[in-house]
């Protein structure tokens, strides 16, 4: 046989792929592997949220668990209105460890810190910087160049500042920083969302919308 024919022989058969892809070609329902695993991360979100997540790009971090923990928004929804909350907490134990952490005086505490340790409050405002050109580059500044979570400044949110931390990795924000140590490991418990949803799942304790 001809070394042609013997290459013919060996080619990929015509029809379909085994999962329903026309040959080389995407799957037969438009979806990719890329898009299911963004679905089924929203739908996480979702749950951990109870109620659906608004402008998501991506998840910016997960948790030791595999879930999403932070997401990344986009600096304006749909209908162009501003929102300068680039990374949003969304796993639900993680929010209530820093909601415990909030009602306990430590965003006074941060903030009083500013005012006495110079070297700290210059790397709070390296921080802000990180985070407004982090949201600049996916569509320009917002009106005000409004900051997120108080800063430089202060402290007004800390779950802003444990996503900003967890998203970009520590010594980018002092203080997400240190909350992330003080809230303790919240996914020791296992997954904030079981495989199967029960009638009743933990939710974001915080009542803003991502």
């Amino acid at each position: 046989m001809a070394g042609g024919d013997a290459a013919a022989e060996t080619a990929a058969p015509e029809g379909p792929a085994p999962d329903g892809r026309a040959p080389d070609g995407p799957p037969a329902d438009g979806l990719t592997s890329a898009d299911e695993d963004r679905a089924a991360d929203l739908a996480v979100v979702e749950r951990q949220l109870g109620r659906r997540p608004r402008a998501v790009l991506r998840v910016a971090h997960r948790c030791a668990c595999g879930l999403p923990d932070v997401v990344e928004t986009a600096p304006r929804l749909e209908d162009g209105t501003p929102f300068p909350t680039l990374y949003y907490l969304t796993c639900p134990r993680a929010s209530s460890a820093v909601a415990r952490l909030e009602s306990s005086g430590l965003m006074r505490e941060m903030t009083a810190r500013l005012g006495t340790e110079p070297e700290l409050a210059a790397a709070y405002r390296s921080a802000h910087e990180d985070y407004l050109a982090r949201r600049d580059s996916l569509g320009g500044p917002l009106p005000g160049d409004p900051g997120a979570g108080g800063m430089p400044d202060r402290v007004k949110c800390l779950h802003v500042l444990v996503a900003h931390s967890l998203a970009s990795g520590p010594g980018v924000n002092p203080f997400g920083d240190e909350a992330i140590a003080a809230a303790g490991d919240w996914a020791a418990r296992g997954r904030c969302v079981p495989d199967e949803p029960p009638g009743d799942l933990p939710r974001d304790p915080r009542g803003a919308r991502a």
